[in-house]
């Protein structure tokens, strides 16, 4: 779940003390805490506009989705499509947070397939509003925190990508 928990199950896994360099690491994963925590703070206090900036982008470049017979026509279909924006935002604060793709994998993206084909939702459409939904996200933030919260974007749509 974090860096911190890992590094300290591997060196017990191994009934060994933590090494230099894995020490090291958990002092980089502590000393970013302040930021990891402003970029989560940027992306919960904005999540409304940052999911209306992500469909406007989405809908215009994929009006079909929004026309009669498109995933998001309708009040209740597009109702459905922005919680899910929201439900990603929020996965992805997690990985922020504890500065690890391990939530994001078991909650986001394990079952993505089979729920998505079920619901008749192209995993295409979903790769593309996660990309919308990082473009609007990493909008707000400042070069160095893009930095840092790009990679959890990039982990959720190269996991969405995969599983089309």
């Amino acid at each position: 779940m974090s860096v911190v928990r890992d590094l300290i199950l591997q060196a017990d896994d191994q009934l060994r003390y933590p090494t230099g360099g894995e020490l090291r690491s958990m002092v980089d994963f502590l000393t970013g805490g302040s930021q990891r925590l402003s970029i989560v703070k940027v992306l919960t206090d904005n999540e409304k506009k940052i999911i209306d900036e992500a469909a406007k982008q989405l809908f215009s470049r994929k009006p079909d989705y929004v026309a009669p017979g498109g995933n998001a026509y309708g009040q209740k279909q597009r109702a459905q499509c922005l919680r899910d924006y929201g439900w990603y935002l929020r996965l992805v604060t997690y990985g922020v947070l504890a500065g690890s793709t391990e939530q994001i994998q078991k909650i986001g993206l394990e079952g993505a397939r089979e729920m998505y084909n079920s619901l008749g939702v192209p995993m295409p459409g979903m790769v593309e509003a996660m990309r919308t939904l990082r473009e609007a996200a990493l909008s707000l933030l400042s070069t160095e925190q893009a930095a840092t919260a790009g990679p959890y974007f990039d982990f959720l749509i190269q996991g969405m990508q995969t599983t089309t």
